[in-house]
C-alpha cells in the first residue's frame, strides 16, 4: 500500500505557499538534486548539505541565511520504493525554466506543482519530461481560467489520460476545484504509478540542502 500523491490536493499540505515535488524512478536522490541544482533553474547553483529537517526547519534556515524565505531556495529529499524526490522550498515560484534538463540521458521524470498563494490564481500543474524532452503535462483544476484545452504533448499519453478524465466525469466547471484536483492526481497515479511518502514529507524528517549560486 502506497501513499500515492492525491493527498497534495489538500490545502497546504506541504507548506503554506504550496507545493513543487520532482519525481524519477530512474535517479537516485543525489543524482536528482545535483542535477536540479545544476540545470532546473536557468543558473548553476551548488547543493549544500543542512542535514535531517522537517519542512518548517527548512524554512527557518532560510529565513536565518537570507533574511527572508523567498529569498533562498532548498530542498529536501529522499526515496520511497522505487521513486526518489525533492521537495522545493523557498522561492520557487516561477523560476523551475529548465525542467526538461534534469531529465538528460533518457531519465523520466514527473513534476506536480502548485502556487496556493499566488492571488491570480494559478492552477495546480503536472508535467512529465523524459530525455530532455516535454511529454505531457496539465492544469490540474481542468478550468479554463489558465486555458486549459486538454493534456498537452504526445497524443499516445493524452489517448491513455484525457478517456480516465472523462470517465471520472471530468472537466466539470461546476465540481469544486479540490475535488477535481484529487480526482485528477488519483488518474496520474493510475497511468504512471506515482507516490510519495505523505508522513515523511509533512510531519517526519527528510535530508535538507540549500542551494547557493556557483561562484
Amino acid at each position: 500500500m502506497t501513499d500515492g500523491t492525491a493527498w497534495l490536493a489538500e490545502p497546504a499540505c506541504v507548506d503554506y505557499s504550496g507545493h513543487s515535488v520532482l519525481m524519477s524512478r530512474d535517479l537516485n536522490p543525489g543524482e536528482l538534486v545535483s542535477r536540479i541544482a545544476g540545470s532546473a533553474f536557468g543558473r548553476t547553483y551548488t547543493a549544500r548539505p543542512l542535514g535531517e529537517l522537517t519542512g518548517s526547519q527548512v524554512n527557518e534556515a532560510l529565513d536565518d541565511l537570507f533574511g527572508d524565505v523567498w529569498e533562498g531556495l532548498a530542498l529536501r529529499h529522499g526515496r520511497d520504493g522505487d521513486w526518489s524526490f525533492a521537495v522545493f522550498y523557498g522561492g520557487w515560484m516561477g523560476e523551475l525554466t529548465h525542467l526538461s534538463a534534469v531529465s538528460e540521458g533518457g531519465a523520466h521524470v514527473f513534476h506536480l506543482e502548485y502556487e496556493e498563494e499566488n492571488g491570480k490564481p494559478v492552477p495546480p500543474h503536472f508535467a512529465y519530461f523524459h530525455d530532455e524532452g516535454f511529454r505531457c503535462g496539465f492544469n490540474l483544476h481542468l478550468d479554463h481560467s489558465w486555458g486549459y484545452d486538454g493534456v498537452d504533448g504526445d497524443a499516445e499519453l493524452s489517448h491513455r489520460i484525457e478517456p480516465l478524465l472523462r470517465a471520472a466525469g471530468l472537466p466539470d466547471e461546476n465540481a469544486d476545484p479540490e475535488a477535481v484536483h484529487r480526482t485528477v492526481l488519483g488518474v496520474l497515479e493510475q497511468v504512471f504509478g506515482l507516490s510519495l511518502p505523505r508522513q515523511r514529507i509533512v510531519a517526519g524528517t527528510l535530508d535538507a540542502v540549500v542551494l547557493e549560486e556557483a561562484g
